[in-house]
C-alpha cells in the first residue's frame, strides 16, 4: 500500500475533523511547535496506519486511547508494534489517565526528549 494513499488521506483529514475532545486538548499543546518547539502532525499517516499524533524529530507516535480502543486492543498492539520495528516510540495515554489535561502526556513527552540529548 502507497504511502500516499488518497483513501488513507482522506481519512486522516476526517479524523482532524472529528476530533475527540481529549484530542483537541493536546493538540491545542502540541501545535505551532507550541511544546518545547517540537513539530507536531496530527492524525499523521505511518506506514499505512493513522497515529493521533507524530513528532518527526523525536520519532515518536502519540495515542489516545478512548473507548473505542477497549474494542480493538489486539489490533492496536499488532499496530504499534510494527510501527515500532521501524524504529517509532509510542506514548500511548488513555483519556482517563489525562484526567481532562494534557499534562501528563507533555511530561513524558518532555523526559523522553531530555533521554536523548
Amino acid at each position: 500500500m502507497s504511502l500516499n494513499n488518497p483513501i488513507k488521506r482522506n481519512i486522516a483529514r476526517e479524523l482532524r475533523k472529528l476530533a475527540t475532545p481529549p484530542e483537541e486538548i493536546v493538540w491545542e499543546q502540541l501545535r505551532d511547535r507550541k511544546f518545547l518547539g517540537l513539530k507536531f502532525r496530527g492524525q499523521h499517516i505511518i506506514m499505512g496506519f493513522v497515529v493521533d499524533f507524530y513528532c518527526s524529530e523525536l520519532k515518536l507516535a502519540l495515542e489516545i486511547d478512548g473507548k473505542i480502543h477497549e474494542q480493538q486492543k489486539e489490533y492496536d498492539k499488532i499496530r504499534q508494534k510494527l510501527i515500532e520495528e521501524e524504529g517509532i516510540r509510542f506514548i500511548r495515554i488513555t483519556t482517563q489517565e489525562m484526567n481532562g489535561t494534557a499534562s501528563s502526556l507533555l511530561e513524558k513527552i518532555r523526559t523522553l526528549k531530555d533521554s536523548q540529548h
